[in-house]
């Protein structure tokens, strides 16, 4: 019994898919998808707990809980803890064991979604922060040894953090296209960055486009905005107090980019979604509207370092108002873009990921059972790797640790006993066991 048909007859979940051509088991179907444009804005280091329409009452994000008003809200999605995992995770929908190979890095070899959606016919673009190549101030091992956009599958780009770092604020240091952009004195990155995303919208209204938008805000350095009071202070200073400031810029830009799809005509063609790319900063504490504190755990396995928001809009397509309590795992946009799109993963292509599209649809579809993550950072000297498996409920290590996260979300006391933990525990270990 090979795993696929293993995990099918646990009735557990999906494993992992070797795609080859243009349908089977994926569920793909190529060719009968109408060519829908995608926009993906990924926030930089931001949890579910600073959003209103996640009971929030730190921070006010009027965009964003209007687009799970009039779109759909998942209360379940998983990233990686980190930057650089995550990114190389949602862009190639597998496990980081498969093709992580450094922080900073993405291996050239790797396919992404970039250049699936770039070989059926969409225009492709990807504006933000970028850390994917291995930037100068990097060790000679890492630096240049990753992914420039155009490799990734992009047509377009206007970046932070390419092959140096800078500003990514006031002042910032942006290669648009391969050049360095001059005369940006006295702006704001993530304006530039916005400008160039709308921009390429606008240029590209009558043919298919994807559209990247792993945004650079709001990581630290926690610093005024355009629209603080105090933006014009000479030198700015980082304080846990811009933090807030920062949420709100960001809900901005994305309404300028939901405005604009808008006033083009092109909403009902639309798909626009929002997440995170892992947990807050752990200098970061957020009031919930019950009450409750949530810290920060950016870099951790917790639910707060792993938990983030998902925000999808597409009207006539994704239903208005609906909360969906199914799990999403961030290798499950790779296959969502491609059912939706129809296109074809390159033979031999690993996809872990299973598609969500059904469930944006406002269909049943096939809820995950559990989510997989791998996290090994080649960050900061973290020299052991972490495995977990989980379901909305029960979370189960490598090491053995158990946990029954909605009354101990930040794993304190690991394996509790009793009939439901242990059925849990064998279920999550069948899974784990499984994977390779």
């Amino acid at each position: 019994m090979n795993r696929r048909d293993f995990l099918k007859t646990l009735s557990f979940g999906a494993a992992a898919l070797v795609i080859q051509g243009c349908s089977g088991a994926s569920g793909f179907s190529p060719g009968k998808s109408k060519r829908h444009n995608i926009i993906l804005i990924m926030a930089d280091d931001i949890g579910y707990e600073c959003f209103g329409c996640y009971g929030s009452a730190s921070y006010k994000t009027p965009v964003l809980d209007g687009m799970a008003a009039a779109g759909m809200r998942f209360e379940h999605c998983y990233s990686q803890p980190l930057c650089t995992p995550s990114r190389v995770k949602i862009m190639t929908g597998q496990y980081n064991f498969r093709n992580y190979t450094n922080f900073g890095v993405l291996d050239p070899k790797q396919k992404t979604f970039g250049h699936l959606l770039q070989g059926c016919g969409y225009a492709t673009c990807v504006v933000g922060k970028w850390q994917l190549y291995g930037s100068v101030n990097q060790s000679a091992e890492v630096r240049g040894a990753g992914s420039m956009p155009a490799q990734a599958g992009f047509d377009e780009h206007c970046l932070w953090q390419v092959k140096e770092r800078g500003s990514r604020y006031k002042d910032p240091v942006v290669v648009q296209n391969g050049r360095n952009l001059e005369g940006l004195e006295g702006r704001y990155g993530p304006d530039v960055f916005c400008d160039y995303a709308i921009d390429f919208i606008e240029r590209h209204k009558a043919k298919p486009f994807f559209l990247y938008f792993p945004m650079a805000i709001v990581h630290n350095p926690f610093v005024p905005t355009p629209d603080s009071q105090d933006w014009e202070q000479e030198k700015q200073k980082n304080d846990n107090k811009y933090f807030a400031d920062m949420v709100t810029y960001m809900d901005k830009i994305v309404g300028r980019i939901v405005a604009r799809v808008d006033e083009l005509g092109l909403s009902d063609n639309t798909l626009v979604i929002f997440t995170g790319d892992n947990g807050t900063n752990k200098d970061i504490k957020s009031k919930m509207s019950d009450g409750q504190i949530i810290k920060g755990d950016k870099g951790n396995t917790t639910d707060a370092g792993t938990r983030v928001p998902l925000i999808a809009r597409w009207p006539g397509e994704v239903p208005a108002g609906k909360v969906c309590g199914d799990l999403v795992d961030f290798s499950d946009f790779v296959p969502t873009f491609a059912e939706m799109t129809g296109a074809s993963p390159p033979e031999g292509m690993i996809i872990d990921g299973q598609s969500f599209l059904p469930q944006l649809r406002g269909k049943q579809g096939k809820p995950r059972k559990w989510i997989f993550c791998h996290y090994d950072p080649k960050w900061l000297g973290r020299k052991e790797a972490v495995r977990f498996v989980r379901d909305k409920r029960w979370k189960l290590y490598g090491n053995g640790n158990l946990f029954d996260v909605p009354t101990d979300t930040m794993e304190q006391n690991p394996n509790p006993s009793g009939p439901e933990a242990a059925s849990a525990r064998k279920q999550l270990q069948d899974v784990l066991d499984s994977i390779e």
